[in-house]
């Protein structure tokens, strides 16, 4: 697997039946080992390792109902009293992030309305604050640590 713009995480990886599994830690079980999963788990282990997000709060493959349809939010973070605050969604590092990245994860945020949105692949990450009242997002320069998170 490529190399990441993340800190180094210890991951459990299984081999079955010619498969490569990844252990996650959310979720308490192995998934393929996918290089978007890949990106997912050193992403969440950056989080709670390094930036103080407690793993109680944090949810991974979270399903959404958006117009009619069934979606999946990769990562969400909820709040102690279990509201949504952040959507992070992931892509393989080969994948240029783009608008239309931007564009999905706004999607999904019609139906959770939370205050963080973080989009990466690994190697770049971006995290914007929504505003809601004045209807805007500003990019923040890195990703808060959960202590800063208002």
């Amino acid at each position: 697997m490529l190399s990441l713009n993340l800190p180094s995480a210890t991951l459990k990886i299984a081999d079955k039946d010619g498969k490569r599994y990844i252990l996650d830690i959310l979720r308490k079980r192995y998934v393929a080992l996918t290089p978007e999963e890949w990106v997912r788990q050193h992403f969440v282990h950056y989080l709670i390792n390094h930036m103080g997000y407690p793993s109680g709060l944090l949810a991974n493959e979270v399903s959404i109902k958006l117009n009619g349809t069934s979606k999946r939010c990769d990562t969400v973070l909820y709040s102690t009293s279990l509201s949504p605050r952040m959507i992070v969604e992931y892509k393989a590092p080969v994948v240029n992030i783009t608008q239309e990245v931007f564009n999905q994860i706004s999607r999904y945020n019609i139906v959770l309305r939370v205050d963080y949105l973080i989009v990466t692949n690994g190697i770049t990450h971006y995290c914007c604050k929504v505003d809601y009242e004045n209807g805007k997002c500003t990019f923040l320069p890195s990703v808060p640590h959960y202590s800063e998170l208002r």
